[in-house]
């Protein structure tokens, strides 16, 4: 609530323009109705102000998601499947997410990203993200050595890596987690990319030019490279494609579960897939949080990917 002050609140009682018992009158009155309509105009453009202050502090932020491309598609989110939640929160609040509640799940949102944190439906998660067909993820600071050194006083698991702007967390259930600096950037982190390991095929056939061209056509994403390696760029995140040495599992039950994106007119989308030849795990539906959409599928390599339409209102 807005609490008005001592001074304003006779102006705010509706007595701006004077009335019967009004000390003065005739001429004096007209010579000071410029000074009151002054002071009226004032006091509006201030309680205007207040409000336009007060709702702007209630209001919670939205989701952080990157605005979707020409076909409507966006980075969304990172789904978990772990052995203790309230353990899991912890570390990705260190690691500096923000908590939210979004129906039965825990959420960490980033810039760029949400992290969903949840129990599995069978007793145990799978395994680490190492072995799957999403072998990690990264984010992005400005300061790798400065964000290492904060993370390991508050007790998280930190793996330097081949450079002093590369490092490499863990989550408890061991989810690899790639960190980069990027010097330029204006936000304490952000999320960055998905890293694919892809088996040869028994045909032969060049896997990772294959995915490549599979998120280009289904997803619009726009290869191209991220160092060494394939990649293809989604708002909000770079997909990074390696060829994997020995055969990678599948994401679906594992600790790293499932990956997802926000599409705009989702229905839409879904129907394009399928025309396209993609079978879908779940049809569109409405989810059972109010105002999202969702569909499953699951491609060739292995990775579970839930679609959504409505994370960004969150």
């Amino acid at each position: 609530m807005v609490e008005i002050a001592p001074g304003l609140e006779g102006c705010l009682s509706g007595n701006l323009s004077g009335g019967p018992d009004s000390t003065f009158a005739g001429e004096v009155e007209a010579s000071t109705q410029n000074s009151r309509d002054k002071r009226g105009d004032a006091v509006k453009k201030l309680i205007s102000s207040l409000v336009l202050f007060v709702l702007c502090a209630v209001v919670p932020s939205r989701a952080q998601l990157a605005a979707p491309n020409a076909v409507g598609v966006s980075m969304g989110h990172v789904h978990l499947h772990v052995k203790d939640v309230e353990l899991e929160t912890k570390f990705w609040t260190a690691l500096g997410g923000s908590p939210m509640k979004v129906g039965a799940f825990e959420v960490m949102k980033f810039p760029g990203t949400l992290v969903f944190v949840s129990t599995p439906a069978q007793p145990e998660p799978g395994g680490p993200s190492e072995g799957s067909a999403v072998n990690h993820i990264g984010f992005q600071v400005p300061n790798v050595q400065e964000s290492v050194a904060k993370w390991k006083a508050a007790g998280l698991k930190v793996v330097p890596g081949n450079r002093p702007q590369q490092a490499f967390v863990f989550t408890p259930d061991d989810v690899k987690i790639e960190i980069l600096e990027d010097q330029s950037l204006t936000v304490p982190i952000a999320f960055h990319h998905i890293h694919f390991y892809v088996a040869d095929s028994d045909t032969g056939a060049d896997q990772v030019k294959e995915i490549q061209a599979w998120y280009a056509k289904m997803f619009g994403a726009k290869p191209g490279m991220r160092g060494p390696n394939q990649a293809a760029d989604v708002p909000g995140v770079n997909l990074t494609f390696t060829k994997s040495p020995t055969p990678t599992a599948a994401t679906k039950g594992r600790t790293l579960d499932h990956i997802g994106f926000e599409v705009k007119d989702l229905e839409a989308f879904c129907k394009k897939l399928e025309a396209n030849g993609v079978k879908l795990d779940r049809p569109y539906q409405k989810a059972p949080i109010a105002g999202l959409t969702l569909a499953f599928l699951t491609y060739p390599w292995g990775t579970s990917i839930e679609l959504n339409e409505g994370l960004d209102k969150l």
